[in-house]
């Protein structure tokens, strides 16, 4: 929205700098795009031509003799037909920049003579497209003065950038409203006075389709004489970037943006019979002003008379009814249009008009009226002509929405303290209606069975609240908050005080939730590992979710982006291999990929889980990936996709040396090859595994590939500790012994309980156990395996003897036999 600042003085009686009308505009939620202060056309000055002489060289050439006003006059070649002794111009010195034709002026030799200048036409100015000659001023132009100056042409331009929510400040008048609101200045020129007119109009108007069109006011003036629109309104249009038409046009075209009020114009002598409002016809054609034909749909809403449509409704008018210099009679329209029709109906259209701007925003009902008015008046005072009376059809008259307002919403939303007395001053000014809101009070003795309706109930007004009625160019205020918002813009957000950061107790006090934090270091230790982080869909087929457990009805998308992606995912792994398959399918067949989101079981929230997985594929190990001269990598298995889980879990927390690993997991995993990953009998943290060959074939993946899944949400708070200092290191002066045990247990016995058995024997003096070696053979018996373990031993007060070592092997015989049935082998 562009306008100039002289244009906002007719509206606004102040004494503001243009400084200060920008910073309280944009402090108002107005937003300043941008300021030309016309600081172009400061350099060119008024000059007079002393003599006119042939230059030597050139037929068409001049030399003149330039009195600038400033000192000895000047010589200038000049080209211009209209270049003589006597006339009076514009004139740039060397050094000033000519916006016409981009060029800075030096001092030039033009066939031989010097030129020290030009004199400029209103092209080189930018003032029209003018280039046959130069400037021609009256006589009396005085020398030596700023040209811009003299001829109004220094009216700085400010551009303001809208939200679509405000329709009001579509016009200069409404944002002259917003800025005498904020105290700078006083609002003037209220609604035009009505137009006397004589007789009734001759045109009539039927609404065919009102939920389109709610109203349509129409009015004939006649005897109208078109031509030019005067130098003051053509410089403003010209301005904030219109090209002056005609007087008739041009003052459709001023009024818009003045009041915010689009009209259109007619030649009455082109319009056959009465207007009717309709729906369009479908393939209906019509050629509109800006010279191109659009074809119509019944969505869209149409003027027509009997020769067919006249103009798109609210969008753009047609060519064939057009005003022009021939006009002598014609109809001055304003009406209404749905906002909706009328923007569904320029972006189908393709057309992008002032009047779509505005009527797709909603324009104010109550001035379609007095728009009329005042466009009657300015083309009887310019075009002269005699109107007829208004002609309005539909229009019912607009219903203000009342809003209850306490008063203490203001503190509550924005945490300012804004007297009530202010509050209701900033919505007066802005418009609205503030009436006290009342309380019913019951003062009968005997309660309401005593109450008569003569007396008893009493309304006393509620000072912390008020009824506020919404003026009819606001559409966008809805409710309280909006009112808030209307005190604050205006009472002023730079009034807010800073506020330092609420201080932690503690200077470690925690900001991240557990389970971000938890995140983050799975991320990172997964990181570590050498995997790469990937980012999949948390869409994905039908097939794929039923494969890994989901494809329930209520994880289905309503509206899938695409047919492969119907479904919320169930676990990460169906993303993460179809990733290292896209991969492999590159040339990069060893990859290591990882990701932490949200997988879904069902539509609750507890549902939805937080899943730390990944996948490797080929070589992709740890230590290393692919030949090397030392030896090739082994593929990747079971026990690499069991350290990540391990590693991640360890990240976020869980008691590792307590999780317990059951052989087998779902589905989807090689039965053999796989592991869940307990925490007690019934906490599942986690599964891992080598893929089964099926599901990778369902898949279209291939290749060795192994993976996990854990469930970070899942891993237990860890006990609030008493202090944050690390515990006493003790280091023990004895000497660390360890001993083998070989024991014979049965085959589907786990090595892991034997091991916590092992360990369980004496906590204090066993710091370790770990098996180093599994023996299956006949001399076993059948179902039997040999399962050899090392223990570590760390005496802690004495140096221990044979007999201390005797006695703690006999401890884990024991507890070994008692809790897997092993027996030492012999």
């Amino acid at each position: 929205m562009k306008f100039t600042l002289s244009w906002l003085k007719d509206h606004l009686d102040t004494d503001a700098s243009l400084a200060e009308i920008v910073d309280t505009l944009t402090m108002i939620g107005l937003e300043v795009e941008s300021v030309d202060d016309k600081a172009a056309l400061k350099p060119f000055v008024i000059a007079r031509v002393l003599t006119a002489e042939q230059h030597p060289d050139a037929d068409r050439l001049r030399v003149l003799s330039v009195d600038t006003g400033s000192g000895d006059p000047v010589q200038v070649v000049c080209g211009a037909p209209n270049a003589r002794a006597g006339l009076v111009g514009a004139f740039a010195a060397p050094g000033t920049y000519v916006p016409g034709i981009d060029v800075t002026l030096s001092v030039g030799n033009i066939r031989g003579i010097e030129s020290r200048g030009m004199m400029c036409s209103e092209r080189e100015l930018q003032l029209s497209d003018e280039h046959d000659g130069i400037i021609d001023l009256p006589e009396d132009a005085p020398v030596g003065t700023p040209f811009a100056t003299w001829a109004k042409l220094d009216d700085p331009v400010i551009e303001i950038n809208l939200t679509p929510n405000r329709p009001d400040a579509t016009s200069v008048y409404g944002i002259a409203r917003d800025l005498a609101a904020a105290g700078l200045g006083t609002l003037k020129n209220g609604p035009a006075a009505p137009v006397a007119g004589e007789g009734v109009c001759p045109v009539k108007v039927t609404i065919e389709a009102p939920e389109l069109c709610p109203g349509f006011a129409l009015r004939l003036v006649r005897g109208v004489k078109n031509g030019p629109s005067p130098k003051w309104m053509q410089q403003r249009l010209i301005a904030i970037g219109l090209r002056p038409i005609n007087a008739l046009v041009d003052i459709t075209n001023y009024v818009t943006f003045d009041r915010g009020r689009p009209l259109h114009v007619f030649d009455a002598k082109k319009v056959a019979g009465n207007l009717v409002v309709r729906r369009a016809k479908e393939g209906e054609t019509v050629l509109a002003l800006d010279g191109r034909e659009y074809t119509l749909t019944p969505d869209m809403c149409a003027i027509a008379d009997d020769n067919g449509v006249e103009s798109i409704a609210g969008i753009m008018g047609g060519e064939h009814s057009g005003c022009d210099e021939t006009t002598t009679d014609v109809l001055i329209e304003s009406a209404l249009w749905d906002p909706m029709a009328t923007a569904r109906t320029g972006r189908t259209l393709g057309i992008v008009s002032d009047a779509r701007y505005r009527f797709e925003r909603g324009v104010d009902p109550e001035f379609m009226v007095p728009g009329i008015e005042l466009a009657t008046k300015l083309v009887t005072e310019l075009c002269g002509g005699t109107p007829s009376e208004t002609e309005v059809a539909g229009y019912a008259g607009h219903e203000p929405r009342v809003v209850s307002f306490p008063f203490a919403e203001v503190k509550r939303l924005t945490g300012i303290e804004v007297a009530p007395e202010e509050s209701r001053a900033i919505l007066s000014r802005l418009g609205f209606t503030v009436a006290d809101a009342v309380e019913m009070t019951i003062s009968a003795p005997g309660g309401l069975a005593e109450l008569m309706p003569s007396s008893g109930v009493h309304a006393v007004p509620s000072g912390d609240r008020v009824d506020v009625a919404v003026p009819s160019w606001r559409p966008d205020v809805d409710g309280k908050a909006d009112l808030v918002e209307e005190v604050m813009r205006i009472h002023g957000v730079e009034k807010i005080d800073p506020q330092p950061l609420v201080s932690h107790d503690a200077v470690n006090g925690r900001i991240l939730t557990t389970l971000q934090i938890r995140t983050r270091a799975a991320k990172r230790a997964l990181a570590v590992r050498g995997m790469m982080e990937a980012v999949t869909w948390s869409f994905i087929p039908a097939r794929h979710a039923e494969l890994f457990g989901g494809g329930q009805p209520e994880l289905k998308l309503a509206n899938p982006i695409a047919a492969d992606m119907s479904d919320m995912r169930p676990s990460l792994l169906p993303g993460l291999i179809a990733a290292a398959q896209r991969n492999a399918d590159r040339g990069f067949a060893d990859v290591a990929l990882f990701e932490v989101s949200g997988t879904y079981e069902g539509d609750r929230p507890e549902q939805q889980r937080r899943v730390a997985g990944g996948v490797r594929r080929g070589t992709a190990k740890m230590e290393g990936q692919g030949r090397h001269w030392a030896g090739n990598a082994a593929s990747v298995g079971v026990f690499d996709a069991k350290a990540d889980a391990f590693a991640a879990l360890e990240a976020c927390g869980a008691p590792v040396d307590k999780l317990q690993v059951e052989a087998g997991g779902p589905a989807w995993y090689h039965p053999g090859r796989s592991g869940t990953i307990k925490l007690g009998p019934k906490v599942v943290l986690g599964t891992f595994g080598e893929f089964h060959p099926k599901t990778l074939e369902a898949l279209d993946a291939a290749g060795p590939l192994c993976g996990f899944e854990v469930f970070i949400d899942v891993v237990p708070e860890p006990k609030a500790k008493a202090t944050r200092t690390k515990p006493r290191l003790d280091l023990s002066p004895f000497q660390a012994v360890r001993r083998d045990f070989a024991f014979v247990v049965d085959r589907n016995v786990e090595a892991a309980a034997l091991t916590r058995a092992a360990g369980a024997a004496d906590r204090k003096l066993i710091t370790g156990v770990r098996v180093f070696d599994i023996f299956e053979g006949p001399s076993l018996g059948a179902d039997k395996k040999s399962v050899a373990i090392e223990v570590a031993i760390q005496p802690v007060e004495r140096t221990l003897t044979d007999e201390d070592f005797e006695a703690l092997a006999g401890r884990i015989v024991e507890n070994v036999a008692k809790q897997t049935g092993g027996v030492l082998r012999g």
